[in-house]
C-alpha cells in the first residue's frame, strides 16, 4: 500500500495530537504543581518577609496587613499546587496561581524603573543583580497559560468528572468575539497589577469585542 506525503503527514500529526492530549498537559501540571508546592511548604515554616515590601505590592494587596497576605499567598500556593496536580478544578488552580505571580512579580521581581527598555532586558535573566529578574516567573507564566486555555487534559480528575456527569470534557473549540473577549480578560486582569495601563486596555478590548459580538448575533 503506497502512502502520499500528506496522508503520512496527517498520520503522524493525528498520532501526536492524540497524544498531546494525554502528557504535555500532565507534565504542565506536575511540573507547576511541584514548583508551587515548593514555594508554599517553604512560606508555611518560613518567616514573614512580605513586611518588608508591602509596599511594593499592587493595590489592593498593599492595603492588607502582610500577615494575611503571606497566609493567603501560603496556602494558595499549596492548595493550588494540589488541584493542579491532580486535575481538579484545574482552570481555577492555574490562573489564581497566574494572578499570584503577577502580583508576586509586581512586588518583587519587576524593575523599579522600566522607563528604559534596557531595564527590562536587564531583568530578563536569573541573577542576584539587581533589575528585577523576572525571567522565572515569566516562564511560569508561559506554562500556566495553556492549562488555563486548553484544560488539564484526558489524564486529570475533572475529565474524569466531567465524563462521570455526562458532560462534555473537551468542547469543539470556538475562537469567535466572545472568546477573544474572554482571553483578553483573562490576561487583562492580573496585567492591572504589573502595567495598570496595558491591563486596563486589555480590559477596555475585552468590553469592545463582548459588545461586537452582542452586536454581530442582533
Amino acid at each position: 500500500m503506497s502512502f502520499s506525503a500528506i496522508s503520512i503527514w496527517e498520520s503522524l500529526t493525528a498520532r501526536l495530537r492524540g497524544i498531546g492530549q494525554l502528557l504535555p498537559p500532565l507534565i504542565l501540571r506536575l511540573i507547576m504543581g511541584w514548583e508551587f508546592w515548593e514555594s508554599g511548604w517553604e512560606k508555611y515554616h518560613g518567616e514573614n518577609w512580605f513586611t518588608d515590601i508591602i509596599d511594593k505590592f499592587p493595590f489592593p494587596f498593599s492595603r492588607i496587613p502582610p500577615e494575611i497576605s503571606w497566609g493567603m499567598a501560603t496556602y494558595f500556593e499549596i492548595g493550588g499546587s494540589v488541584l493542579l496536580i491532580f486535575g481538579l478544578f484545574t482552570r481555577f488552580a492555574a490562573y489564581s496561581l497566574l494572578v499570584l505571580t503577577f502580583v508576586a512579580t509586581t512586588a518583587a521581581h519587576w524593575p523599579d524603573m522600566i522607563a528604559m527598555w534596557g531595564d527590562l532586558a536587564k531583568g530578563y535573566a536569573i541573577t542576584d543583580m539587581g533589575y528585577g529578574n523576572f525571567k522565572l516567573p515569566l516562564l511560569f507564566v508561559v506554562m500556566l497559560l495553556p492549562i488555563i486555555f486548553q484544560g488539564p487534559g484526558k489524564i486529570s480528575l475533572d475529565y474524569f468528572l466531567c465524563r462521570a456527569l455526562k458532560a462534555d470534557p473537551m468542547p469543539e473549540p470556538l475562537a469567535d468575539a466572545y472568546a477573544w473577549a474572554l482571553a483578553l480578560l483573562a490576561l487583562g486582569i492580573p496585567f492591572l497589577f504589573l502595567t495598570p495601563l496595558f491591563g486596563g486596555a486589555l480590559i477596555l478590548g475585552a468590553l469592545a469585542l463582548f459588545l461586537f459580538g452582542r452586536f454581530a448575533r442582533a
